[in-house]
């Protein structure tokens, strides 16, 4: 197999909660993970030459050791010492830095196309062990569909599909530094902390109402005072007649579950008017697992 394409696809985090921060300083988290249709383009080609090139649709973007998409290849070509080189092509449709995981997808997309142009015959499971070296999202991309996250976020537990429902995705004009966001939470009693296994109950039931009536992202507390753009658009979402609206990971991007196709086109054509987002997607959840 001499190249490949493939689709990166983005995530939202149906509940977020921080339980404790750990000895070793990272934060001990229960996540409910969700697959939405909005996708980074790789094409992956085989190179004569030895290296890794990367090029990308956005400037601002590495092109070096600095991507996680040249760690991703990097780490299968020294692991397995694959011969000549490869040739990543990223073209970013994912808000970047965003609470999406649209980094961690764009790796794990890698991982999983070199595992197959190379025949290197590596299970599911073998993937994301590597992809936890990565980063702690890999793991989950690699997965996908719907999942309980626990853990730093590498623990993970396949669950039934979310009802498909509509998704709205905005992301305003701002940059947040998820460092920041678990640096300045305060775990402590004055926190509220979203009941992630009501929303866990709702999923296995099939029921949306009450997945999205107990969805909750604890690490608002610190990014919506930071950025007051995001309370505006999730009340701006929820007004347009949204089931729930809610940060995704440590934002600043905003997500709305809609049962009503008319009111959710509705609402993302008067966001694109308000321009409060940089970013908006209509989509739907993506629960296909391969």
């Amino acid at each position: 197999m001499y190249e490949m394409r493939l689709r990166a696809y983005a995530k939202v985090n149906l509940g977020l909660d921080v339980l404790r921060r750990r000895e070793d300083g990272y934060h001990e988290v229960k996540m409910v993970m969700q697959t939405v249709g909005i996708y980074d383009s790789i094409h992956l080609k085989k190179l004569k030459s030895p290296g890794i090139r990367v090029a990308t649709n956005l400037f601002y973007l590495p092109d070096n050791e600095n991507n996680l998409v040249y760690k991703a290849a990097k780490l299968l070509m020294d692991e397995f010492g694959l011969p000549g080189g490869i040739f990543i092509d990223l073209q970013k449709r994912i808000p970047v830095a965003a609470g999406m995981a649209g980094g961690s997808s764009d790796a794990a997309a890698v991982l999983y196309g070199m595992n197959r142009m190379y025949h290197l015959k590596l299970s599911k499971k073998e993937l994301m062990q590597r992809g936890v070296k990565l980063g702690a999202d890999v793991p989950y991309c690699i997965m996908r569909g719907t999942a309980l996250a626990e853990g730093i976020g590498e623990r993970l537990s396949p669950l039934p599909p979310v009802p498909n429902c509509h998704v709205l995705v905005a992301k305003p004009p701002v940059s947040v530094s998820t460092k920041f966001v678990y640096e300045n939470l305060k775990l402590d009693g004055s926190l509220k902390h979203p009941d992630v296994d009501l929303v866990i109950e709702g999923i296995r039931g099939g029921d949306l109402h009450k997945v999205a009536s107990h969805m909750g992202n604890v690490l608002e507390s610190v990014t919506v005072p930071h950025y007051p753009v995001i309370a505006q658009i999730k009340e701006d979402m929820m007004q347009a007649g949204a089931l729930q609206a809610m940060m995704s990971g440590s934002g600043p991007t905003v997500f709305a579950l809609f049962e009503d196709e008319g009111l959710a086109k509705q609402a993302y054509q008067k966001l694109l008017e308000k321009d409060q987002a940089k970013q908006v997607y209509l989509t739907d959840m993506f629960n296909v697992r391969e």
